[in-house]
């Protein structure tokens, strides 16, 4: 019976996948799309050797950076990964991967290349906030559950609009929810405040570990065009240039905005799902939410 443990970036879920995996003797399998390629360790959080604390791990740094996330192909390679390993213990903090993974998204129409480098090629003359706007004029209900800046969601609802003359959201519709049959699930879930100063304290555990050497690497090495399609959390601010302590409170802010939009996605979609408050509660009790104690 897989176990899968979710939350939102800087919460602890990481941490709490390794001690599950240990109890189990089984293995941790990632399900955050970025932190599978390779390249992006510091900046996209993959567990350093230290943190995987001598437990297997799978699915970690494997894809190229040419890679370009997709949820349904993404869940198919992460449900590779599961079958694959004894005792899987998945961590993620992305709740549309993680449809991926389970199966859940609506069967969507193929959208023409041409189509899409259309789409691609409005964001990078006329900008994010634009094409959210023209989002918010054809599909308001869309429009609002994305962030301006969520490129890759918001040009690929524009593409799909523009393919099929329909709301992106209608198509999305009939998906199915919830926990699948078999599945023991835990959001780790810190508080507000709490969240906010994990996040503080681990971008400045990312920078100190060498976050902005690791982007200029990647960029000197060619792959800035690479790191403009994918636009993980954070690396287009260290890109756009600025003072360090600026760009520091530029990620936090980010970061921040992001953690509270994972949380939000976990509350709504998964209600029946286990919560668990890394600092406020024991271990113990998150192993008796997943029928472990």
């Amino acid at each position: 019976m897989p176990i899968a443990i979710l939350g939102p970036t800087a919460s602890g879920k990481s941490s709490l996948g390794v001690a599950v995996a240990r109890r189990l003797g089984g293995t941790v399998v990632n399900g955050d799309p970025y932190q599978a390629i390779a390249g992006l360790a510091i900046g996209t959080g993959q567990p350093s050797p230290e943190e995987r604390a001598g437990v297997p791990h799978h699915g970690y740094g494997l894809l190229p950076l040419s890679t370009r996330p997709n949820p349904a192909a993404f869940g198919e390679l992460v449900r590779g990964w599961l079958a694959a390993v004894p005792e899987p213990v998945l961590v993620t903090g992305s709740g549309l991967y993680l449809r991926g993974i389970w199966a859940q998204l609506s069967p969507l129409p193929e959208v023409a290349p041409a189509t899409v480098e259309r789409v691609r090629q409005w964001g990078r003359t006329l900008g994010m906030p634009v094409l959210h706007r023209f989002l918010g004029a054809v599909d308001p209900a869309r429009a609002a559950s994305l962030h301006p800046n969520d490129a890759a969601r918001v040009q690929r609802a524009l593409a799909l609009h523009l393919a099929t003359g329909r709301a992106p959201s209608a198509l999305l519709e009939g998906a199915p929810t919830g926990i699948p049959e078999g599945w023991r699930v835990l959001v780790v879930a810190p508080g507000r405040e709490q969240r906010r100063e994990r996040i503080t304290q681990r971008v400045a555990a990312q920078v100190a570990a060498g976050w902005p050497e690791e982007v200029a690497h990647l960029v000197a090495s060619g792959h800035g065009p690479d790191l403009e399609a994918l636009r993980p959390l954070g690396y287009a601010a260290w890109m756009g240039g600025g003072s360090r302590n600026t760009i520091v409170d530029r990620v936090i802010q980010e970061t921040q905005a992001y953690a509270k939009r994972q949380t939000t996605w976990f509350r709504n979609q998964l209600p029946e799902a286990a919560f668990w408050d890394p600092d406020s509660e024991p271990l113990e009790a998150a192993f008796t939410r997943l029928g472990l104690a």
